[in-house]
């Protein structure tokens, strides 16, 4: 292999180490305001979230494949090794808010894409996604593990065995059933 080629892969293994660190473990579209999204760090470093952001497509994407809003992480945000970083409304019940890090208002209602990224606004890699950014707008939410609308009044909880994001294969990531999902799907509340 040529040089470049060999610097390519060591970019790409060295990317790989860094990025496939960090992924949504849970996703709760509770009643009223009882949202989260949760981050696992899988690394065994802290991991500082000023270089990540969580955008969003709402409803749709106005353009295929963009989100529609950039979310950044509080300024010093950090999540340890093996601990999670949740992300709630500001609204959300007294046992969400002793687990949250960071206040969001604008939360999921089922049909609104979030990816976990890193980069700037106009350069960056996807990590990990919970719905999309197509144009198409899933309706009330999106299927999982054959469960219809299952991001909508749910709660996800991704399966112990997955260890990196979906980067943009959300389709893969809900699965058609329970055995092909990367996530389980629990009531509203959970």
């Amino acid at each position: 292999k040529t040089t470049m080629q060999k610097l390519s892969i060591l970019i790409l293994l060295l990317s790989n180490s860094i990025f496939a660190q960090l992924f949504f473990s849970e996703y709760a579209e509770g009643s009223s305001n009882h949202k989260y999204l949760e981050i696992y760090n899988a690394s065994d470093e802290t991991v500082n979230l000023t270089q990540y952001a969580f955008p969003n497509a709402t409803n749709g994407a106005d353009e295929n494949g963009t989100y529609d809003y950039w979310n950044d992480f509080d300024g010093g945000a950090t999540v340890n090794p093996g601990d999670v970083y949740v992300i709630c409304h500001g609204s959300a019940d007294a046992v969400i808010q002793s687990e949250c890090d960071q206040h969001h208002t604008y939360l999921s209602n089922g049909d609104d894409g979030f990816c976990l990224v890193f980069g700037t606004e106009n350069d960056f890699s996807i990590l990990d996604c919970i719905g999309t950014w197509s144009e198409v707008d899933p309706g009330n939410g999106w299927d999982v593990a054959g469960i219809n609308d299952a991001t909508k009044d749910h709660t996800l909880v991704r399966k112990e065995e997955v260890l990196y994001g979906n980067t943009v294969d959300w389709e893969s990531s809900a699965g058609t059933n329970v055995d092909e999902s990367e996530w389980i799907i629990l009531d509203q509340d959970t």
